[in-house]
């Protein structure tokens, strides 16, 4: 694996990569490294000569400060990760290489409603910032097709109109969520969270797993409070939503209609640190 701190050389290498017609995979993440993490870049290697894989804690995404000072940084099991898992190049920039004039005046992205509802409606300015990031690290790279995590099932969403907008001859692949054993979406924040809150924290898939055994037989307003109980009695201290939304659109729906696809969110507190969980159904 070939490391690389400032954006000159790893263009360099890029061009002469693409020179001999190769393809780029890119796998942009904020570090803190998991096994979903791998399977981004297992995923990049079957479509993709070259996995490029990104680590940068971006702080204009966290609109809580604290949420960003306490981001967990791992990065010399990082990159003994990605070098076992035989990663072609890994992009470790500084703020000022992503950010050389400052991160006040930043570039705005039209992005619709998708920027208010659920995760843009609690973190607000949080997707203007992913799309500021990534929109800088496109253009750096150039990939042929980026990878992310169907977990941060809306910001896939986000980010995918914003290629449409900016890089169009760039594609998207969403690669399923890594779970644990016990249903857990692997996440980076899990590891803020005590031994028994891990095990606590699995009512929230209990509880998407609730609604999709039940969603032919109930209705759809009383399926999401039975979930939200699940979620309480699971010893989460706070629910910032529970929702049933088509999986095109992001927009809540109230009956199931035949052929449409159908995606259930949930995001919750527990331990004081915030977790997100969907299933496509």
């Amino acid at each position: 694996m070939i490391l690389f701190k400032t954006v000159r050389p790893l263009q360099n290498k890029l061009e002469k990569l693409r020179s001999n017609k190769q393809k780029i995979g890119f796998v942009p993440t904020m570090g803190a490294l998991h096994a979903g993490h791998v399977s981004l870049v297992t995923e990049a290697k079957k479509h993709c000569d070259m996995v490029v894989c990104s680590i940068f804690v971006n702080p204009t995404q966290f609109n809580d400060e604290k949420d960003f000072e306490k981001y967990p940084v791992t990065i010399e099991n990082d990159i003994f990760l990605l070098e076992t898992n035989k990663t072609g190049i890994l992009f470790l920039p500084s703020v000022n290489e992503i950010y050389p004039e400052g991160t006040e005046q930043l570039q705005h992205f039209e992005l619709g409603y998708l920027e208010n509802i659920f995760e843009g409606k609690y973190r607000p300015g949080h997707f203007q910032g992913v799309c500021n990031v990534v929109h800088r690290l496109l253009n750096i790279i150039n990939p042929d097709i980026l990878f992310l995590g169907r977990k941060d099932y809306q910001q896939y969403l986000v980010v995918k109109k914003m290629l449409q907008d900016f890089h169009p001859s760039t594609g998207i692949m969403a690669v399923d969520t890594a779970r644990e054993a016990n249903g857990l979406a692997m996440s980076s924040r899990n590891m803020r969270l005590s031994e028994d809150a891990r095990i606590k924290a699995t009512a929230i898939y209990q509880s998407l797993q609730y609604i999709k055994q039940h969603i032919a037989e109930g209705d759809i307003e009383w399926l999401k409070e039975k979930a939200k109980e699940k979620i309480w009695q699971g010893g989460f201290d706070k629910i910032d939503y529970v929702e049933i939304c088509d999986a095109e659109t992001l927009l809540p729906v109230s009956t199931i209609k035949t052929g449409k696809k159908i995606i259930v969110l949930a995001a919750a507190f527990i331990e004081d640190v915030r977790l997100i969980d969907n299933i496509l159904l």
